[in-house]
């Protein structure tokens, strides 16, 4: 049981400086920066959770035959702290990632992590190193996952495992801020199939992603778009985001649910967009059909959106057979409202009617 489990604090003799954290959170880019702190907490087949500490951030030391270096038995979340106007720190929609990450460790066949635990974990970790939470823009992303532990060569769920937490300071995630991105369709790879591991946050998914992504830069472009496994017709989603389209009558469209990461930031959009009187459907929706639309105008707007890049437009769709734009490749009204709704509900800065956030 969670209040079972004892967190031992072990401050960080060698912390940074006031003045060396402020010159590394000044502009810390996206992932590169990393608190003075870890949590770690173990689970063994005979003790369950245990061992639970908040120490010192610093390298795993774990033997070769580790089964995550062999069968890649590892999921993950990504969540933000933010430091409000007021000064005071907030997270959102905790909850949500406690469950997802419960939902990754039963596909992957890993012990689930009581929820009580996973939030009291993220919270000690973002006291210990709250200094490093960045003002204004920034925020701290917040890195939970877990992994298999167990010296084995078998192929069979491990025997014991490690959940822990990381944490950076991180700026905008696309270089150009909030401007609309480019995409690349593939044409050649697939991110996840039906009974396949797509609604898990594992890293698998994103490492089968990888050289996709390496081709979207190839031909100039921000992220890869893929489409189903079985007919390479429907799009389902980014490498890393979630994906919506606006109409011309008002209506919003996003893939459904099933082979795709069911994102946190999606379910929030959905649910701004609907308290608007928006009508938003969960439908498949054809690349033939994507590339008609924007060429008839009924396509207004395209965005995509996540932890990381919150949401983002789209302006140019690249494929093998050439490309389009969407609204003349500039950001369109729904989105940039949607954006400014959920950051203001983010960061503390209008009435949290949802019950979203959850402050330090």
């Amino acid at each position: 049981m969670a209040d079972s489990v004892q967190f031992q604090t072990i401050p960080n003799p060698n912390r940074l400086s006031d003045d060396a954290r402020a010159q590394l959170i000044a502009e810390p880019g996206f992932g590169k920066v990393f608190t003075d702190h870890m949590v770690t907490i173990e689970w063994t087949e005979e003790a369950g959770w245990h061992d639970a500490r908040v120490r010192a951030r610093e390298p795993f030391s774990i033997d070769p035959a580790s089964a995550v270096l062999h069968y890649a038995q590892e999921i993950f979340e990504g969540m933000k702290a933010y430091r409000g106007s007021d000064g005071a720190i907030t997270l959102f929609r905790p909850e949500e990632n406690a469950r997802r990450f419960n939902q990754s460790a039963h596909r992957m066949a890993m012990p689930e992590l009581p929820e009580a635990l996973f939030l009291e974990a993220i919270e000690r970790l973002v006291a210990i190193d709250a200094a490093w939470i960045p003002a204004g823009e920034g925020s701290l992303y917040l890195r939970p996952f877990m992994f298999a532990n167990d010296v084995f060569l078998g192929v069979r769920p491990a025997k014991r495992y490690v959940f822990c937490v990381i944490a950076s300071p991180v700026g905008a995630y696309f270089k150009g801020g909030a401007k609309p991105i480019s995409v690349w369709v593939s044409d050649n790879y697939s991110r996840a199939a039906a009974g396949g591991t797509g609604a898990a946050k594992c890293g698998g998914n994103y490492a089968g992603s990888l050289i996709a992504q390496a081709e979207a830069i190839e031909h100039g472009c921000d992220q890869v778009v893929f489409l189903d496994a079985a007919e390479h017709r429907w799009v389902e989603e980014l490498g890393g985001m979630n994906i919506f389209f606006v109409f011309d009558d008002g209506t919003v469209k996003t893939p459904p649910l099933g082979t795709i990461l069911p994102g946190i930031t999606r379910a929030s959009v959905i649910a701004l967009a609907r308290d608007k009187g928006i009508s938003v459907e969960e439908a498949r929706y054809g690349f033939d059909q994507w590339q008609a639309d924007a060429q008839s105008g009924r396509l207004r707007e395209v965005f995509v959106c996540g932890t990381a890049a919150t949401i983002v437009s789209v302006g140019r769709i690249l494929h093998s057979g050439g490309e389009f734009l969407i609204g003349g490749g500039e950001a369109g009204a729904v989105t940039q409202d949607l954006r400014d709704r959920l950051v203001a509900i983010q960061r503390g800065e209008t009435n949290d009617q949802f019950g979203w956030r959850r402050t330090l």
